[in-house]
């Protein structure tokens, strides 16, 4: 029977195909380790030539097989090649990412928060996003304790950013005095709760690359990705 070479990243040889001494030091070269392309198609042709040297005279390879094969090889290796493209694309696209958003550096940006500083008793901007429309928001602001200083009642809400702002005085009106601060959402659709998120506005610092994208640096160890970005002033 004529030997057969199957390619899927490393080629074997079927033990048929060439002699047993031969077959040892096959089996030994091509160990399951991932080799170069290089050092993959020189492996494949020296495999290849010992297949043609020791096939059966009688039933020798046959040309479309061989076909096949030489086939399989060029397509392994154009996928190598590819992926090395691809990956030296995304390198390019994230350091042009990095470099457009240099502009950010000392602007405000709009991301998911719920931190609030109240400076000077001026009214403090933020937003709510919704995922979905709701049939009830309600915007509630506390203190460092923890205590409810202030409620909103927004009602109805279409999906998207709404824009909003607090003036920094408690329910009675009484001015609240500077501090820090916290915005929660509750957002309801029927008996169904929907996911509000809250929204700040923070200073970009600083821009770098990291794993998952373009991180920003707000300050005070707080960061965000450049997608979580709603709004830009």
């Amino acid at each position: 029977m004529a030997a057969v070479i199957s390619i899927s990243g490393e080629f074997l040889m079927s033990a048929s195909a060439i002699s047993s001494a031969d077959g040892a030091s096959a089996a030994g070269a091509l160990s399951s380790k991932a080799v170069s392309s290089a050092d993959g198609e020189q492996r494949f042709l020296k495999l290849l030539v010992t297949q043609l040297n020791n096939q059966d005279p009688l039933n020798p390879l046959d040309n479309a097989e061989l076909t096949s094969q030489l086939a399989q090889m060029s397509t392994v290796s154009g996928i190598e090649k590819l992926n090395t493209a691809f990956q030296s694309l995304l390198a390019q696209s994230g350091s042009s990412q990095v470099l457009q958003s240099a502009s950010l550096i000392g602007r405000a940006v709009l991301v998911p928060g719920n931190g609030l500083a109240l400076e000077q008793g001026a009214a403090v901007p933020f937003a709510v996003e919704l995922p979905q429309g709701a049939d009830s928001v309600k915007v509630t602001v506390t203190d460092a304790a923890g205590n409810t200083v202030r409620s909103l009642d927004l009602g109805a809400l279409p999906q998207g950013v709404k824009t909003l702002s607090w003036d920094g005085k408690s329910d009675g009106g009484v001015q609240l005095a500077d501090g820090a601060y916290t915005v929660n959402v509750a957002a309801y659709s029927g008996d169904s709760r929907v996911t509000g998120i809250a929204l700040t506005y923070a200073g970009v610092a600083s821009v770098s690359q990291g794993g998952n994208g373009v991180a920003l640096d707000l300050g005070a160890g707080r960061k965000a990705a450049l997608s979580e970005v709603r709004l830009i002033l």
